[in-house]
């Protein structure tokens, strides 16, 4: 590698606002036809969450509706959020909640 050249890491940019951390909480995830579904969240923001799916068709650009808790300890929060599907992979979907939709 010449030194014109950068190396893959610097290549690499972090798009992601907040930090993500794992998460054990299930989401019921609504599609705009009222269909709900249960899916298990692999890891969360303030912004986003990353949900494993299968075949639920959601596309990119689509408007879903989530709903999930959050134990905090010696309460649990339960949160319902619009979010956008920022992208679907083989084994699950990243979905971008709009931070201004709680409900």
């Amino acid at each position: 590698m010449n030194k014109n050249t950068p190396n893959s890491e610097a290549l690499h940019v972090e798009r992601r606002l907040h930090t993500r951390h794992r998460a054990r909480t299930s989401v019921f995830i609504t599609i705009k036809a009222g269909r709900k579904k249960l899916c298990r969240a692999v890891n969360l923001s303030a912004t986003g969450v990353y949900i494993q799916t299968t075949n639920l068709g959601l596309r990119k650009g689509q408007q879903v509706e989530l709903s999930f808790a959050i134990n905090l300890g010696t309460i649990t929060k339960i949160h319902r959020r619009t979010a956008v599907v920022a992208h679907v992979s083989r084994g699950g979907t990243g979905l971008m909640m709009d931070a201004y939709s709680a409900k």
